[in-house]
């Protein structure tokens, strides 16, 4: 079966896309192919990030920050989730103009400050989950329920 191919794409592809990607995989992986990109990607993920998925059972350690540009002219997506303003406003056409496209705009974990960086993300994290089940289930597709306890 082919699965269709979504991006999750924001600006530094070190948080929200990223938290997106892992979240979809675990929510419904054998029904996408997952990918995530920055329009300016920083290189790493948010040490918060990789903790906050972590405790509700996702492992990303195989996930890296890249760009939307490498998947220029390789990649056709079904679906082209910008999960933020700037990313929104930046992505090259050609990726908003393929598939199926939607804004989800969710804050930067990246820009709260130390502090409160775990506590926002985790939030930020639970935001996404949350409408990534409302998304699904308009797509008749019942999300796993990862977080099962045993």
């Amino acid at each position: 079966m082919n699965k269709t191919k979504v991006l999750f794409l924001c600006t530094g592809n070190s948080a929200r896309s990223q938290l997106a990607e892992g979240l979809l995989r675990a929510l419904a992986g054998e029904h996408f192919e997952v990918f995530s990109a920055g329009t300016e990607p920083k290189g790493s993920i948010l040490p918060e990030v990789q903790e906050v998925m972590r405790e509700v059972g996702i492992d990303i350690s195989s996930q890296w920050s890249k760009s939307v540009m490498e998947y220029m002219g390789r990649v056709n997506f079904g679906y082209v989730i910008t999960v933020c303003a700037d990313a929104e406003e930046n992505c090259p056409a050609i990726f908003l103009n393929m598939g199926t496209h939607e804004h989800w705009p969710f804050d930067d974990p990246a820009k709260f400050d130390e502090e409160q960086r775990l506590a926002s993300t985790r939030r930020v994290r639970d935001q996404i989950e949350e409408r990534m089940c409302i998304w699904l289930t308009q797509q008749n597709i019942i999300p796993s329920d990862f977080r099962k306890t045993n």
